[in-house]
């Protein structure tokens, strides 16, 4: 309540409140470079508009999770500031002041006693809020993919060993990539994740509703600082599409991340497509084709030994981490070929045995006549 109170409380009416109820453990406000003010060094505060900006955020977000959980729409993408992800339960930070996809993942819990959500965070920067809200919470799956550089990324946050609390030991994956930008990450390296790891936990958690912290800083044009990654707008809606195989195709995007407007519009467009059933722009032939860089190929199998024990599944993706997604899909092809080649083997065995069964039967016959 204090928390909301300070930062979400319309500033004409702030004087009617009573003070010292906003007993918090939060950092002071701070004076930036510019002149204005802060929650810290970076996250600006406007008298006049953060709180009522930030109370749309989280309340579009709400609204768009309820309706496609009760059906009422399909799905749907809630475009808005500020984002919400690295919003802690008492403490603004990174541009985030409510953090909107972990509350509306409480009011689904509260209004619909939905049983398992999936949250997946693609934002470049580790959604360190949301994981803390749902460290120890067995029905909210936290799987995020993000920049992580041994901490050395903001927010530090993230890394492969933090794997949950008490009753939700095994309902936070990270994929912690490395390596600062020696061979910076795109396509493939997402694709590999998603394949290998991503897709085969969310299938055997079965959600009921995907949420999706959709920033888009792990994209191309974005500079070192703030991302440095080359994924193309087309992959993301490639592995919006792979979600949408999940849950009934009730996938809720809500953008987090991103300071390249152009990046912005072409990942967002792409996304919006994709829930719209439409084709989309295809894969660069050249990700398609290369195999995930030797860094994103050892933290994909250390991730794999962290959560293996928790999700068995990912031990038979395991060994195809290295592949690209052209290899990949071939070698699918192959081992379905295979199991129908094998069916239809049996099924051939099987009708070749019933004469056979019949002859032994005639000379018994025979004999019984004798």
């Amino acid at each position: 309540e204090a928390y909301t109170t300070l930062f979400g409380t319309n500033p004409l009416n702030r004087h009617r409140i009573d003070m010292s109820i906003l007993d918090l453990p939060i950092k002071s406000f701070v004076m930036l470079s510019c002149g204005g003010i802060g929650v810290d060094s970076d996250t600006t505060w406007n008298e006049l508009h953060t709180a009522s900006a930030s109370r749309m955020a989280a309340g579009c977000v709400i609204e768009l999770a309820l309706k496609v959980a009760t059906g009422e729409v399909k799905n749907g993408f809630a475009v808005v500031r500020p984002p919400g992800h690295h919003a802690e339960t008492q403490q603004a930070m990174g541009f985030c002041f409510f953090n909107s996809i972990a509350v509306a993942a409480k009011q689904l819990r509260q209004k619909l006693k939905l049983e398992k959500m999936l949250i997946i965070d693609w934002d470049v920067h580790h959604g360190n809020g949301i994981q803390q809200i749902f460290y120890d919470d067995p029905h909210v799956l936290y799987i995020s993919l993000h920049r992580h550089d041994d901490g050395n990324f903001f927010p530090g946050t993230g890394d492969p060993l933090e794997v949950g609390v008490e009753d939700g030991i095994g309902f936070n994956v990270n994929i912690a990539w490395t390596g600062a930008l020696k061979q910076p990450m795109g396509d493939a390296e997402y694709i590999a994740a998603f394949r290998t790891i991503v897709m085969p936990i969310a299938r055997d958690f079965n959600p009921e509703i995907i949420l999706v912290a959709a920033g888009f800083d792990a994209a191309i044009g974005h500079p070192a600082p703030l991302g440095g990654y080359t994924v193309s707008p087309s992959c993301f809606g490639y592995l919006t599409k792979q979600l949408m195989t999940l849950a009934k195709g009730r996938v809720v995007l809500a953008l987090e991340g991103g300071y390249d407007l152009t990046s912005i519009c072409d990942c967002t467009q792409e996304c919006v497509m994709a829930l719209l059933g439409d084709e989309g722009t295809p894969l660069p032939e050249d990700e398609i084709t290369r195999k995930p860089c030797p860094i994103a190929v050892e933290v994909l199998q250390r991730t794999v030994v962290t959560q293996a024990s928790h999700w068995p599944c990912i031990k038979r993706w395991a060994p195809t981490i290295g592949y690209s997604l052209l290899e990949a899909q071939q070698k699918e092809r192959e081992e379905l070929d295979t199991v129908t080649a094998l069916a239809s083997l049996s099924m051939t065995v099987t009708h070749i045995q019933k004469p056979e069964s019949s002859q032994v039967e005639e000379p018994m016959e025979e004999d019984q006549d004798k």
